[in-house]
């Protein structure tokens, strides 16, 4: 499903909040993990970068994918992952052994990044807070004592791993530039739907 934006809240949504918030605050997402719980924290910015509401949900069996870029809060709510979006058609990747849809293999992606985050952290404009589809950037808390403990952003990890690519404004200029090298990664090393080759000319 496709939200009519207009080019002012468009405009909005490319600074905000991915740019205009400022790097995230990667000990306060730490923090608000929980145990055998998965926390999810939607913080509203207004135009000036400041946090006008939060929201908190808390998961025993974590949040599900309910399409390429989107996945469930709750029964109301659903995230879009603002700015990417899987390639078009089928694509081929034999060193992973897959051959599908676009879609499919952009929600695996997704999939993956959902299964185990200790935290996930997103920013939306305030515009979103109620809206039942809402547009945000998100990051997740990734903690596997004695190996790992990262805050990921979700839309650069699938951009450079390549399993979606940057959306394009009807203008032809890039929804998200400041993943634009996140997506030369991925095109650059062949990974994910880079390596069919027919995509580099879609």
């Amino acid at each position: 499903m496709k939200r009519c934006l207009s080019s002012l809240g468009l405009s909005l949504l490319m600074a905000m909040p991915a740019l205009a918030a400022g790097p995230v605050d990667q000990a306060y997402i730490r923090s608000l993990a929980a145990p055998g719980k998965t926390v999810l924290v939607i913080e509203y910015y207004d135009g000036k970068g400041g946090v006008t509401d939060r929201k908190g949900f808390a998961s025993a069996s974590g949040f599900k994918t309910v399409s390429p870029t989107d996945f469930a809060v709750d029964d109301k709510v659903t995230v879009h992952l603002f700015g990417i979006e899987p390639c078009e058609g089928d694509m081929v990747n034999r060193r992973e052994n897959f051959a599908g849809s676009c879609a499919d293999y952009a929600e695996q992606g997704l999939k993956t990044l959902l299964k185990s985050p200790k935290v996930i952290y997103c920013r939306a404009f305030v515009s979103e807070a109620n809206a039942p589809i809402q547009d945000a950037t998100c990051y997740g808390y990734y903690n596997y004592p004695g190996s790992l403990d990262t805050v990921d952003m979700f839309e650069e990890q699938l951009v450079s791993l390549g399993t979606h690519r940057l959306t394009k404004k009807p203008g032809g200029g890039l929804a998200r530039p400041d993943l634009e090298q996140a997506e030369k990664i991925g095109r650059g090393g062949g990974y994910g739907m880079w390596a069919d080759p027919r995509m580099k000319t879609k």
